[in-house]
């Protein structure tokens, strides 16, 4: 991939706020990295991600923690937030939701390396936590840890 690949072709920024009634339909848009090249790790944190039980119908949340190392493209903040917000009405269950996310990322701006942390909140007394890595992170990449306390209940 080239940074002619990911022109500035922004979709959302500076448009409306209204969120895509899917995951499906919501657009991720790409930004060129103004650091190809350099490697260094991009976080987005999501405290308040939430989606529908498909089978209940009642809703889960999960703090999402995304980090990943950009080759030529980064994602533009805002588009991702429409995406993430396109969950609200989504049936899914945690794991489809958590890798469906880290997939769309990969699929937008071809990462050289990307990980997901989905700390879903429990419900039925049970909390999920889905992990998922495209791979090994680069040799080198000062890899913070990814700042969600295991859940702990009232004990």
């Amino acid at each position: 991939m080239t940074s002619e690949t990911h022109d500035l072709r922004l979709t959302q920024l500076g448009a409306g706020n209204t969120l895509p009634a899917s995951p499906e339909e919501a657009i991720l848009d790409a930004v060129p990295n103004p650091h190809p090249g350099t490697l260094y790790l991009v976080r987005f944190t999501c405290p308040e991600f939430t989606s529908i039980c498909p089978v209940t119908g009642q809703p889960d949340f999960a703090h999402l923690v995304i980090d990943f190392v950009p080759e030529a493209a980064l994602v533009e903040s805002k588009s991702l937030k429409l995406f993430l917000g396109s969950f609200r009405n989504h049936g899914a269950f945690h794991e489809d939701c958590t890798v469906m996310v880290a997939k769309r990322v990969i699929d937008a701006i071809e990462p050289i390396w990307l990980r997901i942390a989905g700390c879903w909140y429990p419900r039925g007394g049970i909390p999920i936590d889905v992990f998922y890595q495209s791979g090994p992170p680069p040799e080198g990449l000062w890899l913070p840890d990814i700042g969600v306390a295991p859940y702990r209940g009232r004990g």
